[in-house]
């Protein structure tokens, strides 16, 4: 905690009450700084904790443009403001610090990060990471854009801190040195956000600046370091890459530097985009001593995350999948490619807040896996127009009630949205309850 010595007299101002920032807020304060609190929102959500816990702290709460940003020594602002917004790109362009979480706490920590971002599949990469850890002994902490906040893991002594982290906390921070740090995949997202989309790409890549591996995907080239001259790489990939998947005995397997490690079967769960995923671990957990047997013993037990693809329910001989986290292109993608046979098996449920992102990348899933899209929501109407197989309907209801007609015995039904969800629900796990409510209508 030397750091928070070096800053104890500064003036400083927590931007956005959110639960970030609210987090903030209770680091500061448990260390003896009486920050000031500003948020855009006339009544923000941790206002009344404030009242209650903090009454003396000096609070700004509406227009940003009259919280005097300017005249403080550092701003730590919550990873869901956008640092172009005017007040705060003034500040930043008058000489303020403004950093987030994630940063603070990397000039805190001492301790090794294994650090993960990606447009898809982060939080079921950290998970599986910090369940092998575990099984391999370690005391690990799992955080950042899952979870729990990162400034309240330093609370505890770890043996290692296992990190998501989102594009928009990467723009706020510069000091992480992970052990080991990963961009699992890009595709378009956050473009309302991003002045373009190779703004977002190198948002996302500069989890790699300061880190002693960077770990790549084989088969997406975006993920790639743009200087070559920075720390060691490994790779995973399906079918090439230092940690891909061949065929050894008439058995799919992990291979690991040329060797047959473990069978895919090991993994409690099933699907490619799963098996990348644990590629992508070992990849990352390469810098830790963890016996091939500690691995089998945490992928028996990993069941996967609420809304990741997750198996809801067997009628009449479809399967039924929840995929309520594809908020983007990217993610539905892999879905439909995890689930595909080799013909027209899938029904699948789309449609939200596409957030301007192009939806034509999946036209040719959709021609070649998929024998029904049904649409609902915001920007139903442009995902239905990439295909003659699409149906418009007005709720989730009248969308599984719909998939359920046309399904039949081998086929399987998938919510895999490409949209957030903002527009009828609110978040991505109130629309998969939703999904799998409507699934399991009618059932015993």
């Amino acid at each position: 905690m030397q750091y928070l010595n070096e800053i104890k007299n500064k003036h400083i101002t927590v931007l956005g009450l959110g639960v970030t920032g609210l987090g903030i807020v209770r680091f500061l304060l448990s260390h003896g700084f009486a920050p000031k609190v500003v948020d855009s929102r006339v009544a923000p959500p941790g206002m009344d904790w404030l009242s209650e816990h903090a009454p003396e702290l000096n609070t700004h709460f509406g227009d940003l443009g009259s919280a005097a940003l300017c005249k403080t020594d550092m701003i730590i602002i919550s990873p869901g403001l956008s640092l172009k917004i005017p007040a705060i790109a003034q500040a930043i362009e008058s000489g303020i610090e403004v950093i987030g979480d994630v940063e603070l706490f990397a000039r805190i920590n001492t301790k090794p990060v294994v650090a993960v971002t990606g447009s898809n599949g982060k939080s079921t990469v950290v998970t599986l990471a910090y369940e092998v850890l575990k099984a391999a002994g370690y005391k690990v902490a799992l955080g950042g854009n899952i979870g729990t906040a990162v400034l309240d893991l330093l609370s505890d002594d770890f043996d290692v801190y296992v990190l998501e982290l989102s594009s928009f906390q990467l723009d706020t921070c510069s000091s992480l040195k992970p052990i080991s740090a990963a961009v699992l995949n890009i595709s378009e997202d956050h473009l309302d956000r991003y002045d373009s989309y190779q703004a977002y790409i190198d948002s996302k890549l500069s989890i790699y600046n300061n880190a002693e591996l960077l770990v790549t995907n084989a088969d997406d080239i975006q993920t790639k370091p743009i200087s070559r001259a920075l720390a060691p790489q490994m790779s995973f990939g399906t079918d090439h890459g230092d940690y891909h998947l061949a065929e050894r005995n008439n058995e799919l397997h992990f291979i690991v530097k040329g060797e047959a490690y473990l069978p895919v079967s090991t993994l409690a769960v099933v699907g490619k985009h799963n098996y990348l995923n644990t590629l992508a671990v070992m990849a990352l957990l390469s810098p830790f001593d963890i016996s091939k047997e500690q691995y089998a013993a945490a992928l028996c037990q990993f069941n996967g995350l609420a809304h990741r693809c997750q198996f809801v329910d067997e009628q009449h001989g479809v399967q039924y999948f929840n995929d309520s986290k594809a908020t983007n292109v990217g993610a539905t993608i892999a879905a439909i490619d995890s689930l595909a046979s080799d013909h027209e098996n899938l029904i699948v449920i789309a449609g939200g807040d596409a957030k301007g992102a192009d939806l034509s990348a999946l036209k040719p899933y959709i021609k070649s896996h998929v024998k029904a899209l049904v649409c609902f929501g915001k920007d139903a109407a442009e995902l239905a127009a990439l295909t003659s197989k699409s149906h418009l309907v007005n709720t989730m209801q009248e969308a599984v009630s719909l998939a359920k007609v046309f399904s039949k015995r081998g086929d399987i039904v998938l919510l895999a949205p490409a949209c957030a969800s903002i527009d009828m629900y609110n978040n991505y796990m109130q629309r998969g309850d939703d999904f799998v409510q409507c699934v399991m209508e009618g059932q015993l």
